[in-house]
Parts: C-alpha cells; structure tokens; sequence
C-alpha cells in the first residue's frame, strides 16, 4: 500500500503559512529570527511562532522551525533558551544542520522533534543511523543528490522517517555548502547570507579572450520539479514530500501547494501510477507556479549539464496573480476582491481551489466599492466588486487563466 506522504510547504511570514495550510500543506517549516538561514526573508518573531502553531494545530496540520545555521562559537549564545521558546510556543519540530544544534535541542527541549536538515547531506542509510542514535534525530531531510535508488535504501534501511525535496531552488553546490557568496561578498550562505552569486551573470574567458562576449553567463542549477517521481516516493515510504522557497510569494505558495495537494492525493486513492493523461494533466497545474526552468534533480541518476541554467533567458515573470478574496455574498453571487495585478473586464479567471478542481469565470463586469463600474483595474490593493456564480472562500486566490 502506498503511503500518504506528509506535504511540507515553505512560509517566510505568517500570511503565507496561514496560505500553504488553507491551500493543503499538512505542515510548514517556518525561520525564526535567530538561528535559520534566509535571513533575508521575513522571518517570523516569537508571538508570529505562536500564532502560526495555534493556526496550524487548529487546523490538523504542524510546524517545523528551521534552525539550520552553521554555528560557530559564538553562535551558540542564546540558544538554549530560545529552542526551550519554540518548544512552549507549541513549534512540533526543528530541522537542524549541526550536530551541536541537534544535541542540544535533545537535552534541553525533549518535546521537539528533530529534523536532520538536508545541509548535513544524508545519501546513505549508515549516516542516518548514526544520527538517529548519536544525537536524537526523529526524521532526516535527505540530501537534494540523492538518486530514487538511495532513497529507497535509506528509507527501507534507518529506522527513523525520511523526508525528500519535490520542487523548488537547487542549490549548484553540494547540499547548500557554497562559498561563493562568502568570497564574493563577504556574506556567509551557511550562516544565512547567501546572495545567489551562482545566478550573477558573469563574462567568460579562455585565457585573455572572452566566450560569448554578447552573453553574458550563469552557472545556477535548473529548478526542482519532481511530479513524475511522486508515485515512487510514496512507494518507497518517504514520509514528507517537501516544497521548497521560503522567499517565494502568497501566490506560489497556493499554487503549487494546491498543485501538489491534488496529485499526492490523486495518487494515494488510486494506490497506483497515474496514466499519462492524468499525470499531463497535474504536471500542467504545478507548472503555472514556474518561472525557471526545471528538472527532475538526482532522482534519476547523476545531474547533467542539462540541469544547469547556462544564462539568465529562462526567467520568465509573470502576472497571473490577480486577486484575493476579502469576502463573498452569496445572495448577489459577487465576491469582494483586493486586486494584485492589471485584467480587464471580459477576462476568464479562475479560483485556486483549497479543496479540488479549480473553477473558472469571466468578470462580466467590475465595479469599486463607489458603485462605479469599470472596463480595467489597473491598480493594485484596490477594492473591487466582481461577479462570481459560485462560492468562494474568504482569502481564495483569483488568477489568470492562460
């Protein structure tokens, strides 16, 4: 029988993890404001810890709170106290990346799970054994060059769950562990500073002449997507499927988090492969949430060149993010919406579902909250009535359709 997987989705603030849990994630892994990487990101203070742990118990779902820095000595400081913190803030794990972090969390904050992180690179099952019983580890996040092979053998074989990336940023360099953001701007990736110098665009030389000189050239990894190889994660008892992008926006955190939610669960129920026209069907859904190009990672054996980003033309930005619902009237059948980006009356839409199946209109008409109806919204944040046939949901996603 094949295994219902966890979903883990990535939030940088309250408002997207309230978003990936509506949207169907069953947990969400969160940064604090001490002690994780992206420290570029929002980041959550204690009291957004609390209150994202109350929204997500109340709603079945967890909380993982990344504390994956590499510390170094003077690091350390403060640490205890704050992870007996998460633990009273009702946080259900930590993902760690150093065995300090790791046992310290073991001997001070007992009720916390601890989540190996994927930084400390786990390809085989000896290494998660060892973790398991040297320093407390409930669940190892397996390293991103992992093939389905290694999976399947570290799952089948160490005793404590596993928990593997299915789409999002690849870091070019083994697991996370680069130093080009530490000598090109001083900014250390492992210790949350990592400016992504691998996706600068650099001139290129052999010797004294330049390669491409009307190019410029990068050397960043190709997206995650890893549809095709759900049905096989699952079968080999992979615990949680993880999304990654905590710097990612509202919108592709209901995107692909739904995306996701309906094929894991499309897959479980028919306890088998889905046919190809089921499969092209949830591949096309998870691919409006790209804008880099993509690939299936290690899963299928060694990366290739063709997993590499040589230039920065696979960047696509896009503006399908249109609307959120503020509220819906069910007797006028039109919803009060806070617009995102520019559509025109007569445009199709579509209602991200938080349960399954989108479903789509046309905005027959729009109007302010005045009484004033208008050909275009043109501004964003703006206040608009439209008309919808169906009901939605209070803090439903309104995107184009494409």
């Amino acid at each position: 029988m094949l295994k219902k997987c966890e979903l883990l989705a990535p939030a940088g603030d309250l408002v997207r993890c309230k978003t990936a849990i509506r949207y169907g994630a069953d947990a969400v892994y969160i940064g604090g404001q001490r002690f994780s990487l992206r420290s570029r990101a929002s980041n959550f203070s204690l009291q957004d810890i609390r209150d994202a742990c109350a929204f997500a118990h109340a709603h079945g779902a967890r909380i993982h709170v990344t504390v994956n820095m590499i510390p170094h000595e003077e690091d350390l400081e403060g640490l205890e106290e704050y992870l007996r913190e998460l633990q009273d803030a009702g946080v259900d794990a930590i993902i760690a990346a150093s065995a300090a972090v790791m046992e310290i969390a073991a001997r001070t904050a007992p009720e916390l799970q601890i989540h190996c992180s994927t930084q400390m690179s786990v390809t085989n099952s000896s290494a998660a054994v060892f973790l398991r019983d040297a320093l407390g580890a409930d669940r190892v996040v397996l390293a991103r060059e992992c093939t389905m092979e290694d999976v399947r053998n570290i799952t089948k074989n160490c005793g404590i769950e596993t928990e593997a990336f299915i789409h999002g940023g690849m870091c070019v360099n083994y697991s996370g562990r680069c130093t080009l953001s530490n000598r090109m701007t001083l900014r250390d990736a492992n210790r949350g500073g990592c400016a992504q110098s691998c996706r600068w665009r650099y001139h290129v030389y052999d010797g004294g002449e330049e390669i491409c000189a009307d190019t410029l050239m990068t050397m960043g990894s190709k997206d995650l997507c890893a549809a095709s190889m759900i049905c096989d994660l699952m079968e080999a008892g992979v615990s949680s499927l993880k999304i990654e992008g905590r710097m990612k926006t509202e919108y592709y955190v209901a995107c692909v988090v739904s995306a996701y939610r309906r094929l894991i669960d499309h897959i479980y129920e028919k306890q088998a492969p889905l046919s190809e026209e089921e499969m092209r069907i949830h591949e096309e859904d998870i691919a409006r949430s790209f804008n880099r190009e993509v690939c299936t990672g290690f899963y299928n054996g060694e990366a290739g060149p063709d997993s590499l980003i040589y230039t920065d033309a696979s960047d696509d930005v896009r503006h399908d993010f249109l609307a959120v619902v503020l509220s819906y009237d069910k007797d006028a059948h039109t919803a009060l919406i806070e617009t995102r980006n520019p559509f025109s009356r007569f445009e199709k839409a579509e209602v991200i579902s938080m349960q399954k199946g989108n479903r789509s209109f046309v905005f027959d008409w729009i109007r302010d909250t005045e009484g004033m109806y208008i050909e275009d919204s043109r501004h964003p944040m703006k206040q608009l009535v439209v008309p919808v046939p169906f009901e939605v949901q209070k803090d439903a996603i309104i995107r184009r359709i494409r």
